[in-house]
């Protein structure tokens, strides 16, 4: 049985309005038109949908050298070729994107897990780990420039944008200064009992720092002022954080209830935006340089891109041998994306799955720009929109994500059904974005 397609056209548009009146017949005014020129065009971006899929192949190469777990990837801010990583072994590698090698490999960099990396100018970057220590390193050498000793083990580092200072994350939130041994400042909430899991200075306004910690809070510090400035409960622990690079105020964090929320940090209450596609954990995110879409790893061993502002149908990576992805980057260019995870892998992704590397003559550009324009336009069709939006994804995901929507249905269900029996004004309905911050301490 072969299904047809065909294009419907309501009867009342050709017949008389009144009796006796004339057929109505349809007419194209236009003389450089041709009759059947929209159900053309709608067949190209039908087949112009279904090459985007076929073509799609976004895996590029897998940069090896870890023997356990890849905790941490970290990109050179000034550099499109140059990102570190560090695992659980304790050691860090940094690999050029274009040739794909290994520029430095320090196997025993730390004793345990290398929990944080970041650049710092010159040819520097920093690391921190479970043994207690900071460690600065340089490009060319195999032995630390210097070794800052700390109290707790560190969970997170960020460096500053211009300054030589740097932020760690522990039982506390300290400001380093490279030229000395010992921090200069703590900038815990008085109240705060919490173990901080990251760190991140704002790209454009330098001096505020946010952070998130064990005990489901997110916090805004200014190290101008060396203390805390406001701070949010939220239902659920985040795991990751980052700042956009184009909207200051905006600020994204992966959740363990298995979403991503964006903030803008004059209104805490309630988040911009909550993005629904991963079916466990979301343990790392990143920002695209340029700021329109953002990538997330999570503990369901798929590497997800999203579009900003859209909150569903995201782009879906994954492998058979890929574990839980622990940490996702975009490249300085935006066209390819990183992912590390538990197989000691760092994998390296095209941004959009089925673009073309290597030359484009002209020609080929114009097709494909005229491909997208025609998706473009017909992205409100429903075959050209299903085409579109279909990813193959895990059994495991896919049963998971029927799973969780059965969960999901049967709490509305039995809080409409509550509602319904209880005295009217007494339970109101929630929206969703309420029930994400439960409490804001200032």
């Amino acid at each position: 049985m072969v299904k047809i397609s065909v294009l419907q056209h309501a009867p009342d548009a050709h017949l008389p309005v009144r009796p006796g009146d004339p057929t109505p017949t349809s007419r194209n005014l236009n003389p450089l038109m041709h009759p059947f020129a929209r159900a053309r065009e709608r067949t190209r971006a039908l087949n112009a949908a279904k090459m985007d899929r076929m073509f799609a192949k976004p895996f590029i190469d897998s940069l090896e050298g870890h023997i356990d777990a890849v905790e941490v990837i970290a990109r050179q801010p000034d550099s499109l070729t140059t990102i570190a990583s560090g695992s659980w072994e304790g050691g860090i590698i940094l690999h050029n994107l274009s040739t794909r090698q290994q520029l430095v490999k320090l196997p025993h960099a730390h004793k345990g897990k290398v929990s944080g990396l970041c650049f710092a100018a010159e040819d520097r970057f920093l690391s921190c780990g479970v043994d207690r220590n900071i460690k600065l390193w340089g490009f060319d050498g195999s032995e630390p420039l210097n070794i800052f000793p700390g109290k707790t083990a560190f969970n997170s580092i960020d460096h500053h944008l211009n300054e030589p200072l740097f932020a760690t994350a522990s039982n506390t939130v300290q400001i380093w200064d490279e030229t000395k041994s010992a921090p200069i400042s703590n900038l815990t909430f008085p109240t705060s009992t919490e173990t901080i899991t990251a760190v991140r200075f704002n790209l454009s306004e330098s001096s505020v720092l946010a952070s998130i910690g064990s005990d489901r809070t997110f916090t805004l510090y200014d190290i101008r002022t060396g203390k805390a400035e406001r701070r949010v409960v939220m239902q659920m622990r985040s795991n990751s954080l980052a700042w956009s690079p184009t909207f200051p105020t905006t600020v994204l964090l992966a959740s363990e209830d298995h979403n991503l929320y964006t903030f803008d940090i004059r209104h805490l209450d309630t988040p911009s935006h909550i993005y629904k596609a991963h079916v466990a954990a979301v343990m790392s995110c990143d920002w695209s340089p340029t700021g329109l879409e953002f990538v997330s790893g999570g503990w369901d061993r798929t590497v997800k891109i999203w579009k900003e502002g859209q909150g569903h149908s995201p782009e879906v990576y994954h492998t058979k041998r890929m574990q839980r992805v622990t940490s996702t980057v975009f490249s300085g260019d935006a066209r390819f994306v990183l992912s590390g995870s538990d197989d000691g892998n760092v994998r390296i992704w095209k941004a959009k799955a089925s673009d073309k590397l290597g030359i484009i003559t002209a020609r080929e550009r114009a097709a494909m720009e005229y491909r997208d324009s025609l998706k473009e336009r017909w992205r409100v069709d429903s075959e050209v929109s299903r085409v579109a939006r279909t990813r193959h994804l895990p059994k495991s995901v896919h049963s998971t994500s029927k799973l969780k929507q059965t969960m999901l249905e049967a709490q509305r269900v039995k809080e409409e059904r509550r509602r319904k029996h209880t005295r009217a004004g007494e339970s109101k309905p929630k929206p969703e974005r309420k029930k994400v911050v439960i409490a804001e301490q200032t």
